[in-house]
């Protein structure tokens, strides 16, 4: 599934909330605040794309997500590697590494957490 920056955005609200009426959509965002005709579109290409769905309250419809944020990531990093990394996860490590601004310490809690996984999988 492929989502706009726009929809993106709305998902991670609905992804913090659980579910939530146009209002509380609305409420989410910083100012200036999308127009409520900009948030309803975005709303309706979600509903189409299958990544969200909605309950009816008489007039007032309850949105929530259909595909969990996890679900959505793993798909994007997917596609990051294989697009720009030639399906190379190493590379893609090589690279986040070396070209991003992490910290030594950061970069410590990333050897770790990949050292504990090397672990998991030899178990």
């Amino acid at each position: 599934m492929k989502l706009t920056a726009a929809e993106e955005v709305l998902m991670h609200h609905l992804w913090e909330s659980g579910k939530a009426f146009m209002k509380d959509i609305l409420d989410a965002y910083d100012d200036p605040k999308p127009a409520t005709t900009t948030v309803a579109t975005l709303l309706k290409r979600l509903i189409d794309k299958g990544a969200i769905s909605y309950k009816e309250y008489g007039n007032s419809r309850e949105y929530y997500p259909m595909v969990a944020r996890d679900a959505y990531s793993r798909t994007q990093v997917s596609g990051l590697i294989r697009n720009f990394f030639n399906n190379s996860s190493a590379q893609f490590a090589s690279f986040f590494a070396s070209e991003t601004d992490l910290s030594a310490d950061e970069l410590e809690t990333l050897k770790t957490i990949v050292e504990q996984e090397i672990q998991k999988r030899k178990a």
